[in-house]
C-alpha cells in the first residue's frame, strides 16, 4: 500500500522527539573507507582526517568509526581538536595538520602528536620543550610545492638538515604536501608539477641524510585520480564522509579504467515541524516581505536557521523533505526558523519528520545540491553544521 496514502510520514520519521538532530550512518562511513583504501597499494597507509570536528559530522561519533575500521592515522586541524577526542584515539599516531604556535610546544610535546611544522622558531620551541621533558617529538614537514600556504621553501632545506642533525630529540616522521589544482579540474598538469617538486624536495633532503619515515601527498582527490600520489599514507576526508571532492573529480574516476569507486553520503540532517498554520492570499512572509502569497496556503515552521548553518541564501531556494515530498522554503531563513510551504502536502503535521539533508525514501536534498543554491562547495554546507546539534548513529538500513 502506498504509505502516503495512508498518511504514514515514513522511515525519516524516526527521527527522535529532539528538535533537530544530524544522524551519522556507520555503515555509509566503513564502506567509504573500505572502497578508498581499496585504491591504495599493498603497504600504503590511510589517515582519517577528522579535523572540523570531522567535516561537520562530529569528531566524537566519527572517530571511534574510523579505529574499528582499522584505520592507521588520525588527522586534526589543531592541538585543541586533538583534545576534544583525546581519550578516544590512544590506538593510533594523530597527526595536526594545521599549524602550531611556539607558545603550543610544551603542550604538544605533552600530548603526544605529531605536529605538522614549516617554521624553524616553531621547530626550535618544540625541540626545548621535548628536551625539558625529557621526550622526543615527532614532526611532519611540510614542503611548499604551488599552493603558498603552510611549507617549507626548497632553499630552506640545508638549514632544516642541519637543524635535525642538531637536534635529536625531534624526530622527521613525516614529510607531505597538499595540491591546490587537483579537484577543480580534470587537468592535472598542476598537481603534477606539484608533485615533482615534491619529489625534488625528498631526494634533497636524502641528499643530506634525512630520510622520513612517511611520504604523504595525496588528499581524497589525489587518492582517486592519480596513484601516483599514494606514497606511504593518504589522507582522506571528504570522500571518506561520502561526498565526491568536485563534479570533476567523480568525472574523473568514471573514465578511469576498472575503477568502480561508489561513495555513499555519511550524514543526514533532520528536524521536526513546530507549527502548521494558514496564510491568505496577498498575505506576506518573513523578514523583508520578501515572499508575498498569491493563493491560500499552508505553511509550516521548522526551529532551524542558519544559526544552526541552515544557510541564509537557501531562502526561497530550497527545498525540504517531509513525507516523502519536497516543499519549498518560502520567504527568508531566519536565524533560528525557517518557513515551508506545504500547501500540498496535506498530511503534513506538528511533530513530523523534516529532511533537510539526505534521504526520504526515493527523494534527495544532498549538501551538492544545497551548497549549488548557495553559490558555494559542500565541504562548507557541512563544516557550518552547528556544533549544538545532536549527532548520533543512524539506525542501519536507512
Amino acid at each position: 500500500m502506498n504509505r502516503a496514502a495512508t498518511g504514514d510520514p515514513g522511515p525519516a520519521a524516526q527521527v527522535t522527539q529532539r528538535a533537530q538532530q544530524i544522524e551519522i550512518s556507520a555503515e555509509a562511513y566503513a564502506h567509504n573507507l573500505a572502497a578508498l583504501r581499496g585504491l591504495l597499494p599493498p603497504g600504503t597507509r590511510a589517515m582519517a582526517v577528522v579535523k572540523a570536528n570531522a567535516y561537520g559530522h562530529g569528531a566524537r561519533i566519527v572517530t571511534p568509526l574510523a579505529l574499528d575500521a582499522g584505520i592507521d592515522y588520525l588527522g586534526v586541524h589543531s592541538l585543541a581538536e586533538f583534545e576534544e577526542i583525546q581519550d578516544l584515539c590512544d590506538k593510533v599516531p594523530v597527526c595536526v595538520l594545521g599549524p602550531t604556535l611556539p607558545s603550543q610546544a610544551a603542550a604538544t610535546v605533552a600530548a603526544g602528536v605529531e605536529p605538522t611544522v614549516s617554521s624553524l622558531e616553531v621547530a626550535g620551541a618544540l625541540a626545548a620543550a621535548a628536551r625539558d621533558a625529557g621526550q622526543r617529538v615527532a614532526i611532519h614537514l611540510k614542503v611548499e610545492t604551488g599552493t603558498h600556504r603552510q611549507g617549507i621553501l626548497p632553499e630552506e632545506i640545508p638549514d632544516w638538515c642541519a637543524f635535525l642533525g642538531d637536534h635529536r630529540e625531534v624526530a622527521l616522521r613525516g614529510l607531505h604536501t597538499h595540491f591546490a589544482n587537483i579537484e577543480d579540474t580534470p587537468d592535472h598538469s598542476f598537481a603534477r608539477r606539484q608533485l615533482a617538486r615534491m619529489e625534488a624536495a625528498c631526494e634533497a633532503f636524502a641528499a643530506q641524510g634525512v630520510v622520513p619515515e612517511i611520504i604523504h601527498t595525496a588528499c581524497s582527490a589525489a587518492t582517486i585520480v592519480m596513484g601516483k600520489t599514494h606514497a606511504d599514507l593518504a589522507r582522506l576526508g571528504i570522500a571518506s564522509f561520502g561526498l565526491w571532492p568536485s563534479r570533476e573529480t567523480c568525472l574523473s574516476a568514471r573514465f578511469t579504467p576498472d575503477q568502480a569507486l561508489e561513495l555513499q553520503p555519511v550524514l543526514s540532517w533532520r528536524t521536526r515541524i513546530a507549527q502548521i498554520k494558514p496564510l491568505d492570499e496577498g498575505e506576506y512572509v518573513g523578514y523583508g516581505c520578501t515572499f508575498r502569497a498569491t493563493r491560500a496556503m499552508r505553511l509550516a515552521v521548522i526551529p532551524v536557521g542558519y544559526y544552526d548553518g541552515y544557510d541564509r541564501r537557501l531562502s526561497g531556494r530550497g527545498h525540504v523533505l517531509i513525507r516523502r515530498r519536497r516543499a519549498p522554503i518560502v520567504g527568508r531563513v531566519c536565524m533560528n526558523m525557517t518557513m515551508i510551504d506545504v500547501s500540498d502536502i496535506r498530511a503534513a503535521g506538528i511533530g513530523d519528520a523534516v529532511t533537510l539533508i539526505g534521504k526520504d525514501d526515493g527523494e534527495t536534498v544532498s549538501a551538492d545540491s544545497l551548497a549549488a543554491l548557495c553559490g558555494t562547495i559542500h565541504y562548507e554546507i557541512i563544516a557550518r553544521l552547528g556544533r549544538h546539534i545532536p549527532r548520533v548513529l543512524a539506525t542501519p538500513g536507512r
